[in-house]
């Protein structure tokens, strides 16, 4: 689980950061990034995870593994940036997915 103060909540915020954000696509992913000094002072991450991925059960799944990985790397990125990951395809793991689109985000941002 994600700390609270890591966590985007407010739709004003996911649609800020996927309409203005830096994006990165990979096969099972999509990874917007946006930096600002106004932010929150701590890493914040949302999940967007569409019904047509699959039932509830295989959604809730695929948020814990993303939650899981994201925890792990929230010191990979500095203060001040939202990230919000949007699965557009089940993968057998989306670690290295991941991985690859943080990688590419943070040099696209400058980060």
């Amino acid at each position: 689980m994600l700390p609270a103060s890591n966590r985007l909540r407010s739709s004003k915020d996911f649609a800020r950061t996927t309409k203005t954000g830096h994006r990165v696509t990979t096969p099972s992913l999509v990874l917007y990034l946006l930096t600002h000094k106004d932010f929150a002072n701590d890493p914040q991450f949302g999940l967007i995870i569409n019904k047509s991925i699959g039932g509830s059960v295989v959604r809730h799944r695929i948020a814990r593994h993303l939650r899981h990985a994201l925890r792990e790397r929230i010191n990979s990125f500095p203060n001040q940036t939202q990230i919000v990951v949007r699965v557009i395809r089940e993968a057998k793991s989306y670690t290295e997915d991941l991985d690859q689109a943080l990688a590419r985000a943070a040099k696209k941002a400058g980060v």
